[in-house]
């Protein structure tokens, strides 16, 4: 199941209020990741039942620092979808470690 047009567009023009604007692309990279997983029926349903979350929880989860870090967690822990998100999305692969370094829960 995907999610609405509507609310992916809704996600990714979202910002973190918590974020200072040096910050920003901390939240700018994780909502990229969401907008891109949302695309992917399969990255969404394996997203959803690794996280619990369901698509109705999402907007309210979308202040919570953990559930950012929990997004780009997901997406460094598999590669393919890390290098085909950074494409689409244009983003630097490492830049994915340097936003996941900021949130809560960061351990190398």
């Amino acid at each position: 199941m995907l999610f609405p047009l509507n609310l992916v567009n809704q996600i990714f023009s979202m910002r973190l209020k918590t974020f200072s604007q040096k910050d920003s692309n901390v939240s700018d990279i994780s909502l990229k990741i969401l907008t891109f997983i949302a695309g992917n029926e399969d990255y969404l349903g394996r997203f959803m039942a690794l996280t619990g979350i369901a698509p109705a929880d999402l907007k309210s989860q979308l202040e919570d620092l953990d559930f950012h870090a929990a997004i780009l967690d997901f997406a460094l822990q598999d590669e393919s979808l890390l290098l085909a998100c950074a494409a689409d999305q244009n983003i630097k692969p490492e830049d994915f470690m340097k936003a996941r370094a900021k949130l809560p829960g960061f351990s190398q």
